[in-house]
């Protein structure tokens, strides 16, 4: 409002300033032109030189503008094929998130048949938005399981010098083209592809995530752990779902072990909380025996072999046996199984707990087998008699049980009374 107030006063002092130059003004301007002398008024002559400085100005602004017309026509044209590109990658990406895959390929290569027309230097983002536009039809082409299209495109978008504003499309590109060979079951081609990420791009939870899939497709349980790890400190699982996924590849890894001191070696990278879990300390006290057995089966020393997985297993479980009490049938039973493997007379320190267990749940059919195992071992024939008794009443575990009426069998040939033994024997042949 102000400025046109100003400009009005402007306006109005010129117009007074040019009256009173003009409106008294008696002078003339002579002109000499041998024979001739032209007499002119000084008000025309002024007017005359502003109306010929008007008219070549407007003509040098017209001949300008007549000269650029060409380039501004090049201009106009790079324009409506930079809007038809933008507009193209845009209904491609819409098509795409709606899931109409062939129309979204379309609107893209439609896209970069305009991005051809126009040079580099008539658009900044020229090669971000060809990179972005290869993708696009990638993108559709895997989802229409046209690999040929989708291979040719994605190694277009990440053609070298296509992009130099920045290596995030490049990035991106190479993350897309792990994760459509991860969903194509191809995982040494998933690999190749994160090998080829920048360091940076390379610890991003996506790419993390990748390489998570990726380890267990080539049953690499080890790596596997490694990557979960690292995803759970980032807190790139739930707090519900973390614990469950890392339980689960550490049993994936304790099955993957395929000697001693690599099992050990793993049990060894678990936290403490870890090896207190009973799902995972008899896991690995199990796969543990089996290795031993294994080996021993192989051509090893088995009794010596034995001997030492069987001390190693019951360290393992140490912090289990703490939480005996709380466990249910199923957990107490394996715990059992494991401690009872070639307990040594001589093994006093879990005698001992074995006892203290004992004396705090004197029912418990599984603390009764193994204490009446422990007695058998030890010749005590009449404790273990009577603990074997009972422990056959309440068992329910048919290995266990079968172990059980063994056991009886063997104190009743002791004391010389086969029909007894003969009775055990029988039902241990019957428990399945």
């Amino acid at each position: 409002m102000f400025r046109h107030v100003f400009w009005f006063l402007a306006w109005a002092a010129v117009a007074v300033a040019l009256a009173l130059l003009v409106g008294q003004n008696h002078a003339s301007v002579t002109v000499f032109w041998p024979p001739y002398r032209i007499d002119l008024s000084f008000n025309l002559v002024l007017f005359g030189v502003a109306a010929v400085f008007v008219l070549l100005h407007l003509s040098w602004r017209g001949a300008s503008s007549l000269a650029a017309m060409p380039g501004r026509a090049r201009r106009w044209r790079a324009r409506q094929l930079e809007r038809a590109a933008m507009s193209g990658v845009m209904d491609a990406l819409s098509n795409q998130l709606a899931g109409r895959f062939v129309r979204a390929q379309t609107a893209a290569q439609e896209a970069l048949d305009h991005l051809k027309q126009l040079p580099d230097h008539d658009l900044p983002r020229h090669g971000q938005l060809t990179a972005l536009a290869h993708l696009l039809v990638a993108e559709s082409a895997h989802a229409l399981q046209n690999r040929d299209t989708r291979d040719h495109h994605q190694r277009l978008a990440i053609a070298p010098g296509l992009v130099r504003q920045g290596n995030e499309t490049r990035e991106g590109a190479l993350l897309r083209a792990a994760r459509w060979a991860v969903e194509d079951r191809d995982a040494n081609a998933a690999a190749a592809w994160l090998g080829e990420l920048p360091q940076g791009a390379a610890r991003r939870i996506v790419a993390l995530r990748l390489r998570l899939r990726v380890a267990r497709m080539q049953r690499d349980a080890t790596a596997a752990l490694e990557m979960a790890r690292v995803l759970a400190k980032h807190r790139a699982f739930s707090s519900d779902a973390a614990p469950a996924v890392l339980r689960g590849l550490v049993l994936d890894a304790f099955k993957g072990a395929r000697d001693l001191p690599q099992l050990q070696a793993i049990w060894r990278q678990l936290d403490p909380a870890e090896q207190a879990m009973p799902e995972l300390a008899i896991a690995a006290a199990e796969r543990l025996h089996a290795l031993a057995a294994s080996q021993g089966r192989d051509g090893g020393s088995p009794d010596g072999g034995a001997d030492e997985a069987a001390l190693v297993a019951r360290d393992m479980v140490l912090g289990v046996w703490s939480q005996y009490a709380a466990l249910d049938a199923h957990w107490r039973a394996r715990l059992v199984k494991v401690l009872a493997r070639r307990m040594d007379v001589n093994d006093t320190g879990w005698l001992a707990r074995i006892e203290q267990m004992q004396r705090q749940l004197p029912n418990d059919p599984f603390l009764q087998y193994l204490g009446g195992h422990v007695c058998l071992q030890r010749q005590l024939w009449g404790k273990a008699a009577q603990l074997l008794s009972q422990a056959s009443t309440g068992l329910v575990d048919a290995e266990l049980l079968r172990q059980t009426w063994c056991g009886l069998a063997l104190l009743a040939e002791e004391r010389g009374d086969a029909t007894a033994a003969q009775a055990a024997w029988r039902k241990a042949a019957q428990t399945v």
